[in-house]
């Protein structure tokens, strides 16, 4: 019977010796368990380095530029019909004045012309009369105008004028030339309105207010037509058309 006792002794001992090591360790610290929530390890972040950013490149538009000399080219005519601004002439300037001659022409780039026979062709054969440009009968050619001269005077005044050739008519030399023209241009006076007021109202002057000739005008006012002598003469001037507007312009 003292064998048992002696056993159960000795394991009582070594129980309270390991409950007595389990206490110790728990108070130490090394068997806590946290109640926190276990976080995710953090993960490496790359860099992305430095942005770069791309910008697209243009492209290069395609040339669709229409030259200025198209716009009087008409397309798939003939090409001895084409205007002066259309074609290129190996022109020969010892030619006679006033005598046909013939000069080889070729078409500008872009321009389509046709022979009589209807088929393409970029060199032909320009038939013309040897002349310049400034030698052209007025009909062929347009000048302008100018109002700062006087149409009524004696001498007749002349202006020179900036004249271009038509587009259609072939000359030698620059299509664009100044010409001495006489004054010819018009300020909207009727000839025969001035002769009415003048036969019947010129002894007050009517004629010459219309005319734009005021200071005339206020005379004859007040000398009552210069006792008729005066309404006598400018009836007769006026008739001749020696007496015009004072802005020197011709009568309607």
């Amino acid at each position: 019977m003292a064998a048992p006792v002696v056993q159960l002794r000795a394991l009582c001992r070594l129980c309270r010796v390991v409950l007595f090591l389990s206490q110790f360790y728990i108070l130490s610290g090394g068997g806590s368990f946290s109640e926190e929530p276990s976080q995710p390890l953090p993960q490496a972040i790359k860099d992305p380095g430095p942005t770069r950013t791309f910008t697209a490149a243009p492209r290069a538009a395609e040339s669709t530029d229409i030259p200025p000399y198209m716009m009087k080219c008409p397309s798939n005519g003939l090409c001895s019909r084409l205007p002066a601004d259309c074609i290129d002439c190996k022109t020969n300037f010892s030619c006679v004045y006033g005598k046909p001659v013939t000069f080889d022409c070729t078409v500008k780039p872009s321009v389509t012309c046709v022979d009589p026979d209807f088929k393409s062709q970029k060199s032909f054969v320009l038939n013309m009369t040897c002349r310049f440009c400034w030698q052209l009968p007025e009909a062929d050619y347009e000048c302008f105008s100018s109002s700062n001269c006087r149409a009524v005077s004696c001498p007749r005044q002349r202006y020179a004028a900036n004249c271009t050739v038509r587009d259609h008519i072939h000359c030698l030399g620059n299509r664009t030339f100044l010409k001495m023209l006489y004054c010819n241009w018009t300020g909207g006076y009727k000839w025969s309105t001035a002769l009415a007021l003048s036969i019947t109202l010129g002894g007050f002057g009517a004629d010459r207010f219309y005319l734009g000739q005021w200071r005339e005008g206020l005379g004859k006012l007040f000398s009552f037509g210069g006792l008729g002598i005066w309404t006598l003469i400018d009836v007769l001037l006026i008739g001749v058309g020696y007496v015009g507007p004072a802005d020197g312009s011709l009568y309607i």
